[in-house]
This record gives structure tokens, C-alpha cells and sequence, in this order.
């Protein structure tokens, strides 16, 4: 009876390429050919996908910055809970100009113009300026529950990166600053430790926080998924402009303008029935 030898599998040189097997009958090899891969390429196709450092620094990005992600983002609304509250937030048209004024004015933009100067600190080793991002941040939040959502999701991810993603960046990050870090200045020293540029990174953790915010609107208002969905769709040029405004913006710049946003922050923390921790 005729048995494979160990050689007679699927061909590594190609999916639905024929390989050539060798087949023994007593003391005789006899040549064969191995089925067709189940599921082929097109013919002539072949896999083009993204350079290995790429892939990685994706797969590090989706993975960071998803929900799934143990940092307890969806528990902290920024205030939107209150907004929905007092009727500010109310629809889709509401909701998307709520998104609007917090990403490229308020925290969001903030947020963005921090994480830029602490990816450049680590990137170029300079504790100095990194303790001096890490110090600001810290002290840029407007309000107690605020301050709990940045820090709270900052020290979350910091610890659980260093579990599983571990870098020199994060270490130098907490030998230099022994204060709350805040959520931006976490990501982006995991960003620049792990060698993920400004150009991918920025415009994720953007995406990341806007998905969190439109999240919890969907939810409060409460709004369709596809009408959230319209939405996000159409802020997407305000976060490219919004990660393209941060990097050209000095630290000694920084601010935001965002004052209703900010109160109901503020009023959030007195709010009788909250289903959100800001």
C-alpha cells in the first residue's frame, strides 16, 4: 500500500500551487502531486500587505487603543452626560457639533498638543522635557472628575502595557515623574518606546477618544448606531486637522476654549442620577 512521506503536504511556496510529494511503493519512490489549497489566491495574486514594522505597530495601536483595552474608558463620559442632562446634546446635529468644539478646541485638542510633546520628548531621551509634559498635564484638567478620568485611564494603561507591552519608555516616564500621568502622556511614551510614529499614532488616540465620547452619546441621547455612525463619519476631518494643528503647536500654547463643556464637567460631579463617572 502506497503511504506519504513526510514531505507530502501542502506546498510553503504558494496557496493552490501544486507540490510535487513523493509517494513509496516498497522500495521506490513514485513523484505525485498534492491537492489544490482549499482556498486559493486569485491567480497571480500575491500577499502585499503591510511591511512587518507596520503590521506591528498596527496590531500595537488596534490593541491599545480598543475597548477591549483594560483602562475603563467607557465608564467616563467628559461631562456629556450632564450636557445630555441639561438638553445641550440632545440629536445627531447636537451630538456632532458636542464632538466638534471638545476635539479641535477643548480637551481633546489639548489632549493632542500633549501627547505630541511627550512621543518628541521620548523620542529624543530628554527626561527634562518629558517630567515637564508629564507635570503640565497633570495640571491641565479643569475639573476633580475630569482629573480622575485622565489619570485613572493613565495609570491603567501604564500598568498594563509594562505587564504586556513592556519598553524603556514607560520605565524613564515614572523615573522622572512620580505624579499622576494622564492618559495622553501614557500613549504616547508607549507610542515613541515601541517606535510608533506621531503620523499613526496622534490620529488613532484622537479616533480612540472621539469613539469614547460618541459612545456615550449614542447611549444618552439615546441615538441609532447608524446616526452615531453619520457622525463619526463626519468629524473625521476635524481629527486629521486636529492632529495636523497639535504638531505644529508650541507647549507654551497650549489652551482650549471650551467653557460649557468644562462647567458641565463640573456639574456632572453634583448630578443626582449618572450612569458615567465624569
Amino acid at each position: 500500500m502506497a503511504r506519504k512521506s513526510p514531505e507530502g503536504h501542502l506546498s510553503p511556496s504558494g496557496r493552490g500551487r501544486r507540490a510535487k510529494v513523493r509517494q513509496v511503493r516498497g522500495d521506490y519512490p513514485v513523484e505525485g502531486l498534492d491537492p489544490p489549497h482549499p482556498n486559493p489566491l486569485p491567480s497571480g495574486e500575491r500577499w502585499s500587505g503591510p511591511a512587518q514594522g507596520e503590521s506591528a505597530a498596527l496590531y500595537r495601536l488596534m490593541t491599545w487603543l480598543s475597548p477591549a483595552y483594560p483602562v475603563g474608558a467607557f465608564s467616563y463620559s467628559g461631562g456629556l452626560e450632564y450636557a445630555v442632562e441639561a438638553s445641550d446634546v440632545h440629536d445627531p446635529q447636537s451630538l456632532q457639533q458636542w464632538l466638534v468644539a471638545v476635539m479641535a478646541h477643548g480637551s481633546g485638542g489639548s489632549d493632542a498638543v500633549l501627547f505630541v510633546h511627550a512621543h518628541r520628548a521620548i523620542a529624543a531621551a530628554d527626561d527634562r522635557a518629558l517630567a515637564a509634559v508629564a507635570e503640565l498635564a497633570a495640571a491641565f484638567v479643569p475639573s476633580r472628575e475630569r482629573h480622575l478620568e485622565t489619570t485613572a485611564q493613565g495609570r491603567a494603561f501604564v500598568e498594563a502595557t509594562r505587564a504586556a507591552w513592556p519598553c524603556d519608555a514607560l520605565d524613564r516616564l515614572a523615573a522622572v515623574w512620580d505624579g499622576p500621568v494622564v492618559y495622553p502622556v501614557a500613549v504616547a511614551a508607549a507610542c515613541a518606546g515601541h517606535g510608533i510614529g506621531l503620523e499613526l499614532a496622534l490620529p488613532a488616540y484622537l479616533q480612540a477618544v472621539a469613539a469614547n465620547l460618541l459612545s456615550a452619546g449614542v447611549r444618552l441621547i439615546p441615538l441609532g448606531q447608524t446616526d452615531g455612525q453619520r457622525v463619526f463619519a463626519a468629524i473625521e476631518p476635524v481629527i486629521a486637522e486636529t492632529a495636523r494643528r497639535a504638531t505644529a503647536t508650541a507647549l507654551d500654547t497650549i489652551g482650549s476654549a471650551t467653557f460649557r463643556a468644562d462647567i458641565a464637567g463640573m456639574r456632572h460631579e453634583t448630578q443626582y442620577t449618572r450612569l458615567f463617572r465624569s
